[in-house]
């Protein structure tokens, strides 16, 4: 197994290195880069100072009463014609944002600055936001990892034995009633949940029990540790209530198909033939191989309500994550953030699916790795 773990973690490195290189390619012909989105800025400022922090941590301020001098009247001839936001501007003052941005150097040059540096975990500076890309990835990562973790706990611990309890009771009312439960968990989306509870129970029409906002109460960085953790909690219900049930509905039906596939099979049989009680061989024998399943689907589950299930619910309770960090930086055309992101994003998927193969030899020690071709 371990000679297994050594191959699957050295084989993380060149599918990295893939995901990352097929991205920037296509990033390189997409439209509207932070060059062309901050010239078109300037030329709508009127007489405002415009405020550009680049990748080398300089700052250009750039007077806005750009009478476009140097540009005669062709309005964007010359070597600023790539842009459409530079007709009318100075040159020399497109050529200084291009620099600022990185975007004076060739792809070639910039992409390997940049994976140089995510070896070390050196994502460089935010284009938009003046701060390094690691310090907002730390600042947001526990906010995501939350909701993430605490959801997906949830998720498996109600799945699960709801799964069981309705593969052995099959075709019962209660199988009919929580399928009926479980098909509006599956068709209302998580982030319609949570707005439902925002309106119900956070002060939209009805209750104010739970906070909108945030994972913390403002000051509570001086109370009791207890105090911390309660708020927190409390913070955190609406949320991961919304997320639970935008997300359970899938577990529960692939547990309970995965313990009917089994149910039906000789092995099952036998062991009730042999006297076996309904609990032992439920538990005994079933679980173990319906379960396989349900841990080969728990990485794609985690990395799934991590990074896209939470995105429209941190949105909705103003949960200032990765999600939303990272979808705001796709919209913003801000590279180094979301690349560092994808890259955070892709290596944990990685990491987990690793851990996926790992807990299957904890399920079945028949399982080895080792053997495979």
């Amino acid at each position: 197994m371990a000679a297994y773990l050594l191959r699957r973690l050295l084989l993380v490195i060149p599918t990295l290195f893939g995901i990352i290189l097929i991205n920037f390619a296509v990033v390189q012909f997409a439209p509207g880069g932070p060059v062309e989105q901050m010239l078109a800025e300037l030329r709508g400022e009127g007489q405002t100072m415009g405020r550009i922090t680049g990748e080398g941590g300089g700052e250009i301020r750039t007077p806005n009463a750009l009478e476009q001098r140097g540009t005669g009247g062709g309005g964007g001839d010359g070597p600023v014609g790539n842009y459409r936001g530079a007709r009318g501007l100075d040159p020399a003052i497109v050529a200084e944002i291009e620099r600022a941005f990185g975007f004076d150097k060739p792809a070639t040059t910039r992409f390997k600055e940049m994976i140089l540096g995510y070896l070390t975990f050196d994502f460089g500076k935010s284009l938009f936001r003046d701060r390094p890309v690691i310090d907002l990835i730390i600042e947001k990562m526990p906010v995501s990892i939350s909701l993430g973790l605490w959801s997906t706990l949830l998720i498996y611990l109600i799945s699960i034995p709801l799964g069981i309890r309705k593969a052995v009771r099959d075709g019962s009312r209660f199988d009919v009633a929580t399928s009926a439960v479980v098909l509006i968990g599956y068709a209302i989306p998580g982030f319609l949940f949570a707005i439902i509870l925002v309106v119900f129970f956070a002060g939209g029409s009805f209750f104010q029990w739970f906070p909108l906002r945030g994972l913390n109460s403002p000051g509570s960085e001086t109370w009791l540790l207890g105090a911390r953790i309660l708020d927190y909690a409390w913070h955190m219900v609406l949320p991961t209530i919304a997320l639970v049930i935008g997300g359970f509905a899938t577990l529960t039906m692939l547990t309970k198909n995965a313990f009917l596939d089994e149910i039906g099979k000789q092995y099952v049989l036998t062991a009730r033939a042999k006297g076996g009680s309904e609990s032992r061989v439920l538990y005994g024998h079933i679980f173990r191989n319906a379960m396989m399943l349900i841990i080969a689907g728990f990485p794609a589950a985690f990395i799934g309500i991590l990074f896209t299930g939470a995105l429209l619910v941190e949105i909705v309770f103003s949960l200032d994550g990765l999600g939303l960090l990272g979808f705001e930086s796709a919209i913003r055309r801000d590279y180094p953030v979301m690349f560092a992101t994808l890259y955070i994003f892709t290596l944990m998927g990685l990491v987990m699916q690793i851990i996926g193969d790992f807990t299957y030899t904890l399920v079945d020690p028949r399982i080895d790795f080792e053997a495979r071709r």
